[in-house]
């Protein structure tokens, strides 16, 4: 045996370690400062891929639009090819067939430049402006949601 072996030496006591001390106002504020750092950076990360989201959207919406636009007329012109089709089928000639044809487009675009002036009367009418300028007046001079008045408030 060894004079190194355990049980011939006494042990040395073991020391206990110290216990840390309380944290200070300073770790506290630190540790405060890292939590808002780590909230609000995720929320601005949030918001940052929300506001992607949303630029794309509007992308979408303007292609969607346009389709639906190309897709809108395309469809009105094979109802009119059909439209006339039927018609020279019942006239017997394509000559009356368009000629009808064009009296019926005529009449649909005079209804609607009727129902566009009367719509428009319509506007121009005293209580209809009143209630017109009421709304704006309405619409400008309420308070933002956060409480503060717009600067056309100001005396």
């Amino acid at each position: 045996m060894s004079q190194t072996d355990s049980g011939s030496a006494p042990a040395a006591p073991e020391e206990t370690p110290a216990p840390p001390p309380p944290p200070g106002l300073l770790d506290d504020l630190g540790r405060l400062g890292r939590a808002l750092h780590t909230l609000f950076g995720a929320q601005l990360r949030l918001l940052a891929a929300e506001l992607g989201l949303a630029r794309s959207a509007v992308h979408w919406l303007l292609a969607a639009a346009l389709v639906a636009t190309v897709a809108a007329v395309g469809l009105g012109i094979t109802l009119l090819g059909l439209a006339g089709w039927l018609l020279a089928q019942w006239f017997g000639s394509w000559t009356w067939a368009l000629v009808a044809l064009a009296f019926l487009e005529l009449a649909f675009l005079s209804g609607a430049i009727v129902l566009f002036r009367r719509c428009m009367h319509w506007m121009s009418l005293p209580a209809t402006r009143g209630e017109w300028n009421a709304m704006m007046h309405e619409v400008l001079h309420r308070p933002d949601s956060q409480g503060e008045s717009r600067p056309e408030d100001a005396p």
